[in-house]
């Protein structure tokens, strides 16, 4: 019984080694995706049209749209 536990247990290591190298060769897809950065948060710094506005405002004080 303890030889046949002992196979299960080497059974199973081997399984879960084999699934992590073809997970990291990519040839098994997986649910996260690869070497992904979380996107960088958009402030008004950042829009080109905010800063057009801005600009637009700077250069004629008198000339509102709001």
């Amino acid at each position: 019984m303890l030889k046949f536990l002992l196979i299960v247990i080497l059974l199973a290591i081997a399984v879960y080694l084999l699934v992590r190298v073809i997970q990291r060769r990519g040839l098994i897809g997986t649910d996260r995706p690869r070497d992904h950065t979380p996107p960088r948060p958009f402030g008004p710094d950042d829009d080109d049209e905010f800063l057009r506005e801005l600009e637009r405002r700077r250069r004629h004080p008198g000339d509102s749209d709001a």
